[in-house]
């Protein structure tokens, strides 16, 4: 992998623990309007379509920069819809985005020493 499917990864990553709270808050909103004279939900409703709008762009860039199977794309979408499956989203993107840096380090090591051979 290279820097940019690393950079693809920590992108989706850094919107998805977001996203989940920005869900959560949003059905919290929800239950209050039917309950209460509090209505934040157009609001909320904004902030989490927005988030969730990044978070599908996000998603398309790093399925298509890190090749994922059909299986892992679909995992990271479904896991988008979930209301605290940003948070599981967030944790193995973490893990996949370290190992892209350190598979893009390795390889950048292997060039420098292939050019100086």
């Amino acid at each position: 992998m290279d820097i940019k499917t690393a950079s693809a990864l920590r992108r989706l990553r850094l919107v998805s623990a977001p996203e989940a709270v920005s869900f959560l808050l949003l059905l919290v909103c929800s239950v209050l309007k039917r309950t209460t004279d509090f209505n934040a939900v157009p609001v909320m409703g904004a902030v989490h379509g927005f988030l969730f709008v990044l978070y599908v762009i996000f998603w398309a860039d790093a399925w298509n920069r890190a090749k994922w199977s059909l299986k892992t794309a679909a995992l990271y979408f479904v896991l988008s819809v979930l209301p605290a499956g940003g948070f599981f989203a967030e944790r193995r993107l973490r893990r996949e985005a370290e190992s892209a840096v350190d598979a893009a380090i390795a390889s950048r090591v292997r060039q420098e020493e292939a050019y100086k051979s």
